[in-house]
Formats: C-alpha cells, structure tokens, sequence
C-alpha cells in the first residue's frame, strides 16, 4: 500500500518556498484514458505537458510530445570511444615500431614475442575491445542516464498534488506546466476537467 509523503516537512528541511506555481495537475484511472487526454492537451495548443505513471505507458511520449532521448547518442559515442581506447592501448602497449619511435622521447610500451604473434594484431585484440567497450557503455548509461534526468532529485513540485503518492500506485497524472506559454492557472485546469481529468487542482511549486 502506498503511504503518502509528509510533503510540509520535506520541503521545510530543503528550504523551498512556495511561492511559485508548478501548473495543473489530474489524475486518470487508465493508461488509455492518459494517453487520450495528452494527445487532446496538446492538439489545445500546450507544449509544456509531462505525465506520471506507475509503469511505462504505451504512446505517452507521442502523444504529449516527448522529444527522443538523447542517451542513445551518448551510449553509442562512449561505445566507440571505448572501443578506440582499448586498440589504441594495445597499439601502444604491443606494437614494435610504434615503441622505437617512443624510445627516443623516453618513452616505451611493452613489445612482447609470444608464440611467434605479431606485436599487434586486430584478431586477438577482441576480447580488450569487447571488455573497454562493455564498461564505457555501461558508465555511459548509467551517468547519462542520471544527469539528463536531473537525478539524484530529493524534491519536486508534482509531489504538493495531494494525489501524487498514487502515480506509484495505481492512478495515471497529467501535468501542464506553468512555464507553458500558454499557461492560465483556471484555464488549465477547466481543459484538463474537460478531457475527462479527476481531482484537478493547481499545484504550488
């Protein structure tokens, strides 16, 4: 069971104030309904619309407008830089004439003759480039993913929704943000009201 959160007492201890409107806020009982209501908010002409859900919601993203997210560009760039860094490392590390240029700056890599093998070689440098390659996608994604997300976060306006402990549980809740350009405290909610929204109230940031 869901437990609501002493929202006075958090936001006392983080120093927030609360003079300043985050926007307009409903709940719905169904994903369908969410999805339905987003796409109806936003054909109205609002842009700045975000909704909350117990689990992902099929067709949310389109539907209020979501941009793609960027980390899959950033997962795909660290990839290769990974991929980079584990040849080059090796280069350096194995190959002969690439150390006879470095020994007259002091400086050298480890060429070893093993087994007759070629100082470097792309067929046994695999298993480096596979591992470099794993561990720079996997920093990637987890550091992108908290930076573009804005996390670690111990607060948020939507958390003064005195419904909001439910988005966790089993209601689906529809934002539209007071930065929107155009944003009216009475007027957002009546379109939120209209599109089928329950428990609608402007929400304090």
């Amino acid at each position: 069971m869901a437990v609501p959160i002493d929202i006075d007492t958090l936001r006392d201890k983080l120093g927030i104030g609360d003079d300043k409107v985050y926007g307009a806020m409903g709940e719905f009982a169904e994903p369908e309904d969410l999805v339905k209501a987003g796409r109806k908010i936003r054909e109205m002409g609002y842009t700045r619309i975000d909704a909350m859900s117990p689990f992902p919601v099929h067709g949310i993203d389109d539907a209020i407008g979501v941009p793609a997210s960027k980390l899959g560009w950033i997962v795909i760039f660290f990839s290769l830089t990974g991929t980079a860094a584990a040849l080059l490392l090796q280069w350096y590390a194995g190959a002969g004439p690439l150390n006879t240029f470095l020994l007259k700056f002091g400086l050298s890599g480890y060429p070893l003759t093993i087994g007759g093998k070629p100082f470097f070689d792309l067929s046994y440098s695999i298993p480096v480039d596979f591992e470099l390659t794993i561990l720079f996608t996997a920093f990637a994604t987890f550091i992108g993913m908290f930076a573009i997300n804005g996390l670690p976060r111990l607060y948020h306006p939507s958390m003064n929704y005195r419904n909001a402990h439910r988005a966790t549980d089993d209601r689906f809740l529809l934002v539209i943000e007071a930065d929107d350009p155009n944003f009216s405290p009475a007027k957002a909610a009546d379109d939120l009201r209209s599109v089928g929204a329950r428990d609608v109230e402007v929400v304090e940031g």
